[in-house]
């Protein structure tokens, strides 16, 4: 008991201790960005709410001009689009030429993985594990900070349940609360405990908000939903994101409540910074201050600048409304003082956490870069992460895992050979050290026989007798096929995302051989192939994963990886079904196989795959689920572990199957889907953490959820 009394005594006084710092710390940080900024002119406070592109466009195009003059004038507070130690400080130097020599910000799209490839947020999101996620995340803000950078417009925390939406690629699928866990792992990954160190980058949640309900499931296109809705399905990963400390939010293309969300003062100001307590500053989209215009709710550049400033919008991207007309319209009395006082000190808080101030070029150290960018510790994170993403979606007769009495491959499809595929949307990186499947079968000693099957441009069947010759000669037949990565991503929405007609012949002639096939279904987004899942006795999905995808999909074709990883989203059956997810409220008529009910005459009801799902080469049996009485949600459940498919072998007297065990990871093991008699809604929450392990086969263990109320509110 004294003991406990003296951990406890010392761990209070640490508390105390580092809260006493942090508030020294704070005051010394106000005392200096307030002497600065008494400095500084009406015209280089405007400049820190300005951020123009020095390099390529990721929207619209503007004028791309040099900026270091108006840089070296203390007229621009941020660059995107410019990376590199050697770039940054250049353009950096400018900047200690300004009369206040305050330093730029520097930012990019650094969305999964900067030269290391990691893969889609949407794949990683399908490992439902928080801590892969995270340092998925780290190894971005490493290279990125090596690279002259400091602030990744991400994670992108949009909910969407409608698969049309090309930038699902980005999230982390249909579920909010699952969401918010993900947006607080990837916000931590990034930003670190201490953004003072050379590693950490500032995180930016967006987009802010309801992005991804667009209408439709088209980019750019208006929202339109209830109160109720956004509070309780949109809302809660931007929540979570602010709770995280978020350095930065982003505000959204679209409109919200009839108002673009660029100048929604209900969002940025009163939900946001007043009612959330958010520290940290909100930046436009690409040109969304000027969008303005477009939405008809500002006659011009000097009243969308004028809604910007008032709704709680601090800096301004690429649209050049704030260099243009805030000076005047302070000076004119319409904008108070005190608004762009606040956006600025908002900008310089954060400069200074990084350090900036102390040392301009402490991220631009080209040594460091070529140290941090690319090593193996990298790569054997991207490949960790990667193995983790993969979904298994049928696996008859025990397919998989494949033996290693295998002697010949026929692989089919010329994404095996795509590094640039392989990379995925939104990539930076380095195309030419991706390492493709067929490489990484090469590299394992595989007898490949190879055939292109289809065409990638026209998705046309190629040199069929051919690739089927080869399928009869060989010992098992992977097909890689789906997307190319430039289907899906910011303007890639469809209005049909089926798999081609063409290559999903291509399968049904192929099984036809009477050779196992495994089918590596490449894709973005979920995707729409009924006829290969129908046919194929074994299916992965793959996803897009990065620079180690060769050997992540090599690791669980041949079993040194189990499958783990479950869907974050709904897969479709139809088009007509979208958007299609698995929160339905009960209607008074609720879907039923006939009768007068919520249904189609047309096309089923059901999902191909509902969200949650995944497979394993693993058998499990779950049983004795109770919920358990008290105030908290308390529920208890018994698995299983029967056997292993197809074991490759068999160690510590064969009670242990080694290389293809089931991974528990913290806190996806199990997710459980609860209605209360007179919700409603369903809710997924997930289990208590619960340690990844090795189980020995017949052994019964104990998991289970023990959670909060707040978990199952419904907000009206």
């Amino acid at each position: 008991m004294m003991k406990r009394l003296i951990t406890y005594s010392c761990m209070a006084i640490f508390a105390m201790g580092s809260m006493a710092q942090n508030q020294k710390d704070e005051a010394q940080m106000n005392r200096f960005i307030s002497g600065l900024m008494k400095k500084m002119t009406l015209e280089e406070k405007v400049g820190q709410l300005s951020q123009c592109s020095g390099g390529f466009a990721t929207g619209p195009d503007n004028t791309r001009i040099s900026r270091t003059e108006d840089i070296s004038k203390g007229l621009i507070g941020s660059l995107l689009n410019v990376s590199g130690a050697a770039n940054t400080r250049k353009y950096q130097e400018a900047a200690m030429k300004s009369r206040l020599q305050i330093p730029l910000l520097f930012g990019l799209d650094v969305i999964h993985g900067y030269r290391t490839g990691f893969p889609l947020p949407l794949a990683e999101a399908a490992s439902f594990d928080l801590d892969a996620i995270e340092r998925g995340s780290r190894c971005a803000a490493k290279e990125a900070a090596a690279a002259g950078l400091h602030w990744t417009f991400a994670p992108m925390v949009d909910i969407s349940w409608d698969a049309r939406w090309g930038r699902v690629m980005e999230g982390a699928g249909e579920d909010p609360y699952y969401g918010s866990l993900v947006a607080k792992a990837r916000v931590h990954g990034l930003q670190g405990d201490d953004l003072s160190k050379e590693n950490t980058i500032l995180s930016c949640i967006k987009h802010f908000a309801g992005y991804g309900a667009a209408i439709a499931g088209k980019d750019y296109n208006s929202v339109d939903m209830s109160m109720g809705q956004f509070v309780n399905f949109y809302m809660p990963p931007y929540k979570a994101g602010a709770e995280a400390g978020a350095a930065t939010f982003m505000s959204a293309f679209n409109d919200f409540n009839n108002e673009p969300s660029t100048g929604s003062t209900f969002l940025l100001r009163k939900l946001l910074k007043n009612q959330w307590g958010f520290k940290g500053f909100v930046v436009s989209d690409w040109g969304s201050v000027g969008e303005m215009m477009n939405h008809r709710y500002a006659k011009d550049e000097k009243e969308a600048a004028y809604k910007g400033i008032k709704a709680g919008l601090d800096m301004e991207m690429v649209s050049e409304c704030y260099s243009k007309n805030l000076v005047s319209l302070v000076k004119e009395g319409k904008v108070s003082i005190k608004l762009v006082d606040d956006a600025v000190r908002r900008i310089l808080e954060q400069k200074y956490k990084l350090g900036l101030f102390d040392d301009p070029f402490r991220y631009c150290d080209e040594e460091r870069e070529r140290t941090v960018i690319g090593s193996q510790e990298s790569r054997k994170e991207a490949c960790y992460v990667s193995e983790r993403s993969i979904v298994l979606l049928k696996n008859e007769n025990s397919v998989l895992p494949l033996s290693s009495s295998i002697k010949k491959v026929a692989l089919i499809g010329a994404l095996s050979k795509s590094q640039k595929d392989m990379c995925g949307a939104w990539s930076c990186a380095e195309v030419g050290k991706v390492v493709t499947l067929y490489e990484a079968m090469e590299k394992r000693g595989v007898d490949i026989n190879y055939n292109d099957g289809y065409d990638l441009k026209t998705n046309k069947i190629v040199n069929l007798d051919q690739t089927l010759a080869a399928a009869r000669q060989s010992d098992v037949v992977i097909v890689a096929m789906g997307e190319q990565a430039w289907e899906s991503g910011e303007m890639r929405s469809k209005g049909d995302i089926s798999i081609a007609a063409e290559q999903q012949r291509l399968v049904s002639e192929l099984v036809k051989t009477g050779k196992p096939v495994v089918v590596l279904m490449m894709c973005g987004r979920p995707v729409i192939f009924n006829e290969v899942r129908r046919e194929a006795p074994a299916i992965l999905c793959t996803w897009w994963l990065g620079s180690e995808a060769g050997n992540a999909i090599c690791n669980v074709l041949w079993g040194d990886y189990n499958p783990s990883g479950k869907l974050p989203m709904t897969f479709p059956q139809h088009n007509g079904q979208i958007p299609l997810y698995y929160q339905y409220k009960s209607t008074g008529r609720p879907t039923a196989l006939g009768g007068w009910c919520a249904k189609y005459i047309d096309i089923p009801t059901e999902p191909a795959y509902p969200f949650g799902y995944g497979l394993s080469y693993t058998t499990f049996n779950y049983s004795d689920v109770k919920l358990l009485p008290g105030a908290r949600i308390l529920i208890r459940v018994s698995l299983r572990w029967y056997r292993c498919r197809k074991r490759r072998r068999m160690t510590r007297e064969n009670r242990f199957c080694t290389g293809i065990l089931p991974k528990f990871r913290k806190p996806d093991s199990l997710y459980f889907w609860i209605r209360h008699g007179w919700m409603r809604l369903r809710r997924s929450v997930c289990t208590e953490p619960f340690p990844r392990m090795y189980m020995p086969i017949g052994l019964k263990v104990s998991a289970g959820l023990n959670g909060s109320l707040q978990t199952m509110a419904i907000w009206s």
